[in-house]
């Protein structure tokens, strides 16, 4: 049986991603000089690239010429493409969406904890930064996180100066500094911590907060609709966005989130969440951090 057959039998009872918004409005502020995006998957052709058997949806098709278009729509320089979880280990989609656009683009692949110093140098030849941990789908126990394997992989990388990215509830990891503390990389934390909007801040977001004031942590500002069933400007998130802006801006960057795939609100328009995260930062100085300084340092354009 081919990919293509194993694909369409696994895929008819998976719900079935909407298209990005084509058209992004224009930020009624134009972003500054070199300012980047850390946060955005590519999808497809599906004939090329098949899709891991236990994955939660089928994404829609997102090229990365479709995504280049965006980033010019918004004025934003650089971008960072994201594995995402629909192809497992399968780095390629993305990794041939690095290989055209070298200069403007960064990536954070998916890589087995028992991956070879070899084909991390390779990946790092080919633009790659970082490992994301997919923790909300890894069975590793309440509270519990996976750190001899997590130690492995961060002594694998550190030399390269890549940085692990955590998908996570952070919430539901109330020492996560002590469990965190002897990697000895960067570590980043997409979706404000990925804590829902409707839950009184935990002991893990603290503990994610002391992280980033010890500089061990950044945090991505993005996906305001995945921590909240409101619709936009998803009004209950804007707390949390300002505690994080008012103690750790220094650890901050933003993301679209682009193409927004298996999301159960409206389809927001690009435009439109990045002059929400213009509500949200009315500093200059804090918007070169979050869109410029930071994203430099940790993806290394």
């Amino acid at each position: 049986m081919s990919n293509s057959q194993k694909l369409t039998e696994v895929s008819k009872d998976l719900p079935e991603c909407g298209p990005h918004d084509p058209l992004p409005k224009r930020p009624r502020l134009l972003p500054p000089a070199l300012a980047c995006d850390v946060h955005a998957h590519v999808c497809g052709p599906r004939h090329l690239f098949p899709l891991v058997e236990n994955r939660l949806y089928n994404p829609p098709e997102a090229s990365g010429e479709e995504y280049i278009g965006m980033l010019d729509a918004l004025g934003l320089t650089r971008g960072v493409l994201v594995q995402p979880s629909v192809y497992g280990t399968d780095n390629r989609a993305m990794l041939d969406v690095l290989a055209i656009y070298p200069d403007r683009l960064r990536g954070v692949a998916v890589l087995p904890f028992d991956v070879s110093l070899e084909e991390i140098h390779r990946l790092h030849a080919l633009g790659v930064r970082g490992v994301r941990c997919n923790i909300v789908d890894l069975q590793t126990g309440k509270g519990k996180l996976p750190i001899d394997d997590l130690k492995q992989l961060a002594n694998k990388i550190k030399k390269l100066g890549w940085h692990i990215e955590f998908l996570m509830h952070v919430n539901e990891f109330a020492d996560l500094d002590q469990q965190l503390q002897t990697l000895d990389i960067p570590l980043v934390f997409g979706h404000l911590g990925y804590v829902p909007a409707q839950i009184e801040q935990t002991e893990g977001f603290e503990a994610m907060i002391r992280m980033a004031k010890k500089g061990l942590a950044w945090i991505k500002l993005t996906a305001p609709y995945r921590l909240t069933t409101q619709a936009y400007p998803y009004p209950s998130v804007n707390a949390v966005a300002q505690r994080l802006l008012a103690e750790v801006p220094q650890c901050l960057m933003w993301g679209s989130d682009w193409p927004h795939v298996f999301i159960k609100s409206a389809m927001p328009n690009d435009g439109d969440l990045y002059n929400l995260f213009l509500d949200w930062v009315k500093d200059e100085a804090v918007l070169q951090t979050i869109l410029v300084d930071n994203p430099a340092r940790i993806y290394d354009f």
